[in-house]
C-alpha cells in the first residue's frame, strides 16, 4: 500500500516490511530538517501498527476509528510530547509522564506509540531519563524520536534507536507532485518547491498560510534593504526583529538561503535558486561581493545559527553578522576579511 509519503516511499517500504515481518523495532529515530515529513511518516507508521482493518500487512486504512484518531493525534494509546514551543525545551518532567504512560497496557490497541517531536530540544537530563525506556521498552511500546539531526542528540540514544535519514526532494520532484497531487498552479507550485527547499511540509503550511509566506518573502527581501542601510539602521533593525529566539533562527536560516544563492551565482553553480523572485538582485550581487564574500556571509550565517543553539544573545549576535556585511558598492572581495577589520563585538 502506498503510504502516501512523497520523496521518502523507500522508508515507507522499509517501516512496512518492518511491521509485516513481525519485526517492529521498540524505537526509530527520524532525523532531517524541519518541515522535510519526519511527523507525517511516524503518524503514517503508527497507523500500520494499529489500524484496526489493514488492507495487507503493513498497510492502514486510513478510515477505521483508529487510523483516524491517529491522523489527528489524539488515539488513546499514541502519546505526543514536545516542547511547549518551537526552540523551547523538552523537560525532564514531560519525560517522566510519559514513562508512567508507558508503563500501562494499550487501552484499545495493538501498540502503546510514543511521538517525541523536535527531540534535539531534550535538555541533557530529559534524554538521559528516556535512555532508560530505550534500554527496557516495556512490551508492545514503540518509540518514535523526530530530530533535526542525531548529533544533536546524545551518542546513547542514537545507538538504541533504528536511524531513518530524510532528506529534502529536488525542487523539479517537489514542483511536480504539488501541481499533480495537490492541483496547485505551475508557476506557484515552483515556487513554493523552491522556497521550501525540497520540504513538502514546509511547501504546504506555505500554501495554507499565506501571511507566513509573505513574511518568509519580505526577511529575504529585508537582505538587500539591509546592504544599503548604515550601521546605526542595521542595530535598529537587529533590535526590532530579534528579540525572540525562534524568529531569529528563522530569520538566520531565510538569509542563510539568500547568500547561498548569492554564492552558487557567483561561482557559475547550476544548482537552481531557492529565492526566484530575487533572482535579478541576486546575480547582482554576486557580482559585487564575489564568491569569497557570498561565501564567508553564508558560512557566518550558519555558525550563527549554531551559537543561537548555544544561548547566545540573538539581538547580539543580529548586531555581529549584520556588521560583517559590505555595501553593495563595493568591488568583490573577502567579506571575512572585511569582518575580521570591523569593530568588534562581544556575542
Amino acid at each position: 500500500m502506498d503510504w502516501g509519503v512523497i520523496g521518502h516511499e523507500w522508508a515507507a517500504s522499509m517501516l512496512q516490511e518492518h511491521i509485516a515481518r513481525g519485526q517492529a523495532r521498540h524505537a526509530y529515530l527520524l532525523t532531517g530538517p524541519s518541515g522535510v515529513g519526519r511527523r507525517t511518516l511516524a503518524l503514517r507508521f503508527a497507523q500500520a501498527l494499529n489500524c484496526s482493518k489493514p488492507p495487507q500487512p503493513g498497510g492502514f486504512c486510513g478510515q477505521c476509528r483508529s487510523c483516524l484518531q491517529i491522523e489527528k493525534m489524539q488515539h488513546p494509546d499514541l502519546s505526543v510530547v514536545q516542547a511547549e514551543k518551537r526552540g523551547g525545551a523538552l523537560l525532564i518532567d514531560q519525560v517522566r509522564e510519559l514513562q508512567h504512560t508507558l508503563s500501562l497496557a494499550p487501552y484499545e490497541a495493538r501498540y502503546r506509540v510514543a511521538l517525541v517531536l523536535r527531540f534535539e530540544e531534550a535538555t541533557i537530563n530529559a534524554q538521559n531519563a528516556l535512555l532508560k525506556t530505550l534500554e527496557e521498552a516495556p512490551e508492545r511500546v514503540i518509540l518514535l524520536l523526530t530530530a533535526s539531526d542525531a548529533e544533536s542528540l546524545l551518542p546513547t540514544i542514537v545507538s538504541r534507536c533504528e536511524g531513518l535519514r530524510l532528506r529534502p526532494m529536488p525542487p523539479e520532484k517537489l514542483e511536480k507532485a504539488l501541481a499533480e497531487t495537490w492541483q496547485i498552479p505551475p508557476e506557484e507550485a515552483r515556487q513554493l518547491a523552491h522556497l521550501s527547499g525540497g520540504r513538502l511540509g514546509l511547501a504546504i503550511r506555505y500554501r495554507q498560510e499565506p501571511d507566513l509566506l509573505e513574511t518568509r518573502l519580505e526577511l529575504a527581501a529585508d537582505v538587500f534593504r539591509l546592504l544599503e542601510c548604515n550601521r546605526r539602521e542595521r542595530f535598529a533593525y537587529a533590535e526590532q526583529h530579534f528579540k525572540d529566539r525562534e524568529r531569529a533562527r528563522w530569520t538566520l536560516e531565510i538569509w542563510s538561503s539568500v547568500w547561498r544563492d548569492v554564492m552558487l551565482a557567483a561561482g557559475g553553480g547550476k544548482t537552481p535558486s531557492v529565492n526566484l523572485a530575487l533572482s535579478e538582485k541576486i546575480e547582482a550581487l554576486s557580482h559585487q561581493v564575489g564568491f569569497d564574500g557570498a561565501s564567508a556571509a553564508t558560512i557566518e550565517l550558519e555558525e550563527g545559527l549554531a551559537k543561537l543553539d548555544a544561548n547566545v544573545n540573538p539581538r547580539l549576535l543580529a548586531e555581529n553578522i549584520l556588521l560583517g556585511w559590505p555595501k553593495p558598492a563595493l568591488q568583490p572581495m573577502d567579506l571575512r576579511s572585511r569582518r575580521e577589520s570591523s569593530v568588534k563585538r562581544e556575542v
